[in-house]
């Protein structure tokens, strides 16, 4: 990754790995996406490959990077679907070229022309998920400053973090660290 920039959280489900190149949402906001170029990075990272994004696709990728969080987090939480995020997906989904090809090896890989035929790929996935296809529950990240919707596949559905090497981590040295200054005496 180019110098300077933050690094990609990266998951197993495109469409919340796509929602958490904003991060900390409810505290110091990290854009993981702040220029075309790093948009071009994180889909290639991704198994999208385009050759170049212009300021507008990149409007259009933050556009529906919103609008994913927003419906997955109404879905996480039992709410309605926000209409404008709901057409903002379909709008993104319907507007793509992709195609899956098979290769010689067994695996899925993408043939996206452009952004758009990227940004259709994401939106088909998050339909995928908050639909219910997918087996998994979404939630949200028990991180005060995060709060991102994560997609939760594990066995009993109890995840709290999105990630539980940065805000996981992160929630547990504070809780350690407030119990150590309550009792100076304890073992570490």
């Amino acid at each position: 990754m180019p110098a300077g920039f933050p690094d990609f959280r990266l998951g197993s489900v495109l469409a919340t790995s796509f929602t958490a190149t904003l991060t900390e949402r409810h505290g110091d906001a990290v854009e993981r996406i702040p220029t075309p170029p790093r948009l071009v990075d994180w889909l290639a990272v991704n198994g999208l490959d385009v050759g170049s994004c212009t300021t507008a696709q990149l409007d259009l990728a933050r556009e529906l990077r919103e609008a994913i969080h927003a419906a997955a987090t109404a879905t996480a939480l039992q709410d309605t679907l926000p209409a404008p995020a709901v057409r903002v997906i379909n709008e993104c989904s319907a507007r793509g070229r992709a195609a899956a090809v098979l290769t010689p090896e067994g695996e899925r890989r993408w043939r996206v022309p452009g952004v758009e035929d990227a940004l259709s790929v994401i939106a088909a996935d998050a339909i995928s998920i908050i639909a219910g296809e997918r087996d998994g529950r979404f939630a949200l990240c028990a991180s005060p400053t995060c709060q991102a919707a994560f997609f939760d596949t594990s066995q009993s559905r109890t995840r709290r973090w999105c990630d539980m090497n940065t805000c996981g981590n992160r929630q547990k040295k504070a809780r350690f660290n407030a119990n150590h200054r309550k009792n100076p005496g304890s073992a570490r």
